[in-house]
């Protein structure tokens, strides 16, 4: 199976990396020439994943009718660029493995359905899960979720991706793998927010099962499996975001607790904490399903401006209620 990657930040380099680790070439498209440059003259991207040193089969381009003829494409760009990227990419009927995690803004489609449209012709699987790029590339041990309705397409890609260190294990539900990296993302904003205010750990737990809560009933309303999201794409990632500064959504957060204004701290980023786009989307799509989702809409007001401490005291001041409700 010939395999390319579509997207050269961090986790992009990081799954060409692992593509490339059982003597196979890989092809990666990244829009920055320079990463193109480092990656192709000295085995590494020092702009996204600097000091890392990249296999010599793996190998950059930044012209996406190079990405033709592959039998499948890793689909790594950030989620809201996902359908530009598709439609400027000469897949052909290539398996997609979409890793990117977040709702299209002004469609409220999960990744995989933005590239059903767009690619009618590509069978769909998504790789999610508890995963750090830098921890990837070095080699530390990591699993992962692989969700496709096709077992027999699922079963090859996990032989051609998989190695020692990067466990897949196998899922049919697509929907869920996606829900759970899309609300995670916006749940870690708010778990930073804990740490920026100083709000301690037992509020930080708090959140983390008040918000798989709320990732539970959006999932279940949108045809997903409670044990999909109580697994690795779900539970697994919302805890490794929501614990760690090396998680973009988690500093943002961190920033915004700290009394930073959110436009501030996205205009000072160069890689796209994927949650601050999720959440009005995951707003709009919450309320058009009836589903209650007091964190999410917490985030939207705070990276709309609001004021941290009038966020929080509403967020404590909710009635009472049951917690199975």
């Amino acid at each position: 199976m010939k395999v390319g990657v579509i997207g050269g930040g961090a986790w992009g380099t990081a799954l060409a990396q692992v593509a490339a680790g059982d003597a196979a070439d890989v092809l990666l498209w990244a829009r920055e020439p320079a990463v193109v440059a480092g990656i192709n003259d000295g085995h590494e991207n020092a702009l996204y994943l600097p000091g890392v040193l990249l296999s010599s089969r793996v190998r950059a381009t930044g012209d996406l009718a190079a990405m033709a003829g592959h039998d499948a494409l890793l689909v790594v760009a950030p989620a809201q660029h996902v359908g530009a990227v598709l439609a400027d990419t000469p897949v052909g009927g290539a398996a997609l493995i979409l890793c990117a995690k977040g709702i299209e803004a002004g469609t409220q489609r999960l990744v995989g359905e933005v590239a059903a449209a767009i690619c009618p012709d590509s069978p769909i699987a998504v790789l999610s899960g508890p995963t750090f790029a830098h921890e990837v590339a070095a080699g530390l041990p990591t699993a992962v979720t692989l969700a496709c309705a096709d077992d027999g397409l699922r079963d090859r890609i996990a032989q051609r991706i998989a190695v020692p260190h990067f466990r897949l294990y196998a899922s049919s539900d697509v929907t869920g793998a996606e829900i759970g990296g899309a609300v995670k993302n916006v749940l870690a904003i708010a778990c930073g927010v804990v740490e920026g205010g100083g709000l301690g750990q037992n509020a930080r737990a708090a959140l983390i099962a008040r918000g798989f809560a709320e990732m539970t009933r959006f999932g279940l309303a949108r045809g997903a499996r409670a044990e999909t999201l109580a697994g690795l794409s779900g539970l697994g990632d919302l805890v490794l975001t929501c614990s760690s500064n090396s998680s973009r959504n988690f500093s943002l957060g961190v920033g915004l607790g700290r009394g930073a204004a959110a436009a501030d701290l996205l205009a000072d980023r160069r890689t796209v904490a994927e949650g601050a786009f999720t959440a009005p989307v995951l707003r709009e799509a919450a309320a058009a399903a009836g589903v209650d989702m007091p964190v999410c809409d917490a985030v939207c007001r705070l990276l709309e401006g609001a004021d941290v401490h009038d966020v929080i005291g509403d967020l404590l001041a909710r009635p009472l209620r049951s917690e199975t409700a």
